[in-house]
């Protein structure tokens, strides 16, 4: 009795050890599963994406190059010595008369500090305006970057909800075809069917299922795809609790927005400015090198000469110092008539290439706001198909009960009342898309919902 008592006691205790194992597990499970809507994604994409850290990067890169631009117009101090150990000296002649000028096996010290100064330097003063047009410009491709990734990340969240959602329809259309062949089946084991009839559903019935593995796949992909963009680690499980269907009211409400901006805010257009204003101040910094420049030079100088031994510290020392002032010129040097040419040449290149840029970015614009109109009605058309596919599935299945109807009928209406939910979550899918390409052209910047 005791040994039975203590093999009850051993096994209780292995098996809560092995629930609470298995809690464990599922904890871990759920730990490693980020649930996700359309704002948390971006979020996570905006902090973790390799791209907006590069871009950062570039902006403190930027910063320093302007901070090193200014520190020309510092003074510059340097120190410098020399040591010469003269072996044999010189010797002149001078009227026939010989002299040496040193002496021989003897040595000379200096020690020197030199401290120079721009006073007038104008090249130094517009490089410094082109740096501060540089960050500005590293800041808008930064915002660009941005822009790209949210349209990149929007356009793969719902790519996500279109794959999961056209994979319940099929899932669904499997299960009703499933459901069809075995009460044709289950008729025709009794004779109330013909062969054909059982034919007929068993056809329907396989037909969904490459559909539905097609569909399985396309949900993976996707999911890759988006946890890429988010740069995210691949063993965190995704799952969005969204479907195009709850966007439905967002796709009528954008009908009423007939605020349009134009390209004021887009960042190719912004950049195309800021590249001309650079190449302006170029040119200004191009003209400072016909224009002269001043810079004073103060040196101070300690030294010793003609020692004849290595004594250092018993030489005799004695100091001189001066101030210099340098003025340069320039009268003519034909590289500078050059550059500016070059210069106006690239001014003339980049007005044409915004001519052009402006009317493509215009004529995308034009072509997704079409495709929002489109899409809009689609939606509105293709809502009323889902609901009269249903009711026609309703139909064909009461005319089969009561044998007034052939199997023909029914797996015609619910083929295509797959079709009709397929195509309506395509043309939500289509809407969202254009508006996110929209949103790029047009340069609106996507603010976060818990941020507004």
């Amino acid at each position: 009795m005791k040994m039975q008592r203590f093999w009850i006691g051993k096994m209780l205790l292995l098996t809560m050890v092995v629930l609470s194992a298995g809690g464990s597990r599922m904890k871990a499970q759920e730990a490693d599963t980020l649930t996700l809507n359309l704002d948390r994604a971006l979020e996570i994409a905006l902090s973790d994406n390799p791209t907006m850290k590069v871009a950062e990067e570039e902006i403190a890169l930027k910063k320093v190059a302007h901070k090193e631009t200014w520190q020309n117009l510092l003074p510059e101090a340097n120190i410098g010595g020399t040591w010469s150990h003269t072996i044999t000296a010189p010797e002149m002649n001078l009227a026939g008369q010989k002299f040496k000028m040193g002496i021989d096996n003897a040595n000379t010290v200096s020690g020197a500090l030199t401290v120079s100064l721009p006073l007038f330097a104008p090249s130094v003063y517009r490089a410094m305006s082109m740096t501060k047009t540089d960050i500005e410009l590293a800041v808008e491709k930064s915002r660009a970057s941005k822009q790209d990734l949210v349209n990149q990340v929007t356009k793969a969240y719902y790519q996500l909800m279109l794959a999961q959602d056209s994979y319940e329809v099929l899932k669904q259309s499997y299960k009703v075809a499933e459901e069809n062949f075995n009460v044709v089946n289950a008729k025709f084991q009794q004779g109330a069917v013909s062969e054909f009839d059982k034919i007929s559903a068993e056809v329907q019935m396989r037909s969904v299922k490459p559909n539905l593995v097609s569909a399985g796949n396309a949900v993976t992909l996707s999911i890759l795809q988006l946890k890429v963009l988010m740069g995210i680690t691949a063993n965190v499980s995704l799952r969005i609790e969204d479907s195009l269907a709850t966007y439905e009211n967002y796709v009528f409400a954008n009908q009423l927005e007939t605020f349009d901006e134009g390209l004021v805010n887009n960042s190719t257009m912004k950049q195309l400015d800021l590249n001309r204003k650079m190449l302006l101040q170029n040119q200004k910094t191009l003209n400072t090198n016909f224009m002269p420049s001043l810079s004073t030079t103060y040196s101070y100088q300690y030294q010793s000469v003609s020692n004849p031994n290595w004594k250092l510290f018993h030489y005799d020392w004695a100091g001189s110092s001066s101030l210099v002032f340098n003025l340069s010129i320039p009268i003519f040097r034909a590289s500078n008539f050059t550059k500016l040419k070059t210069n106006r040449i690239q001014m003339n290149q980049l007005a044409q290439n915004r001519i052009d840029t402006e009317r493509k970015l215009n004529m995308q614009a034009t072509s997704y706001r079409n495709n929002m109109a489109a899409s809009s009605e689609q939606v509105s058309s293709n809502k009323e198909n889902v609901y009269q596919a249903k009711k026609a599935v309703e139909i064909a299945g009461k005319r089969y009960e009561v044998g007034k109807g052939t199997v023909l009928e029914l797996n015609n209406s619910q083929v295509q009342l797959t079709q009709a939910e397929l195509t309506y979550n395509q043309s939500i899918y289509d809407y969202l898309v254009a508006k996110a390409d929209l949103d790029q052209v047009l340069g609106r910047d996507y603010i976060i919902n818990v941020q507004k």
